[in-house]
């Protein structure tokens, strides 16, 4: 039913192979999109959370409400909404 699609990266410009395997599993999970990045382009981008340029992302310190540790997080923290750790928080999922 699916047959593979040489697909041009949007960010490289570089020609990739979207399978006919990833085009299965791309109707099952009901992604209606095509791929529009390579491997490498994804694997980059995810590296930096999703962020288009190669700035690193802004931290604010703040204190882990259950433990007292200071820590950083990437949002600027709010007096009304408690700020977990990161161990902290792992455990409270």
């Amino acid at each position: 039913m699916y047959e593979d699609k040489t697909l041009v990266c949007r960010d490289c410009g570089a020609e990739f192979v979207f399978t006919a395997g990833e085009q299965a599993f791309y109707a099952e999970r009901g992604f209606q999109n095509e791929p529009s990045r390579c491997k490498a382009c994804r694997d980059a981008r995810k590296a930096t959370g999703g962020r288009r340029d190669d700035r690193p992302r802004e931290m604010y310190d703040a204190v882990c409400a259950e433990c007292g540790r200071p820590t950083k997080i990437p949002f600027i923290p709010k007096n009304d909404r408690p700020v977990y750790c990161s161990e902290c928080f792992q455990a409270r999922r």
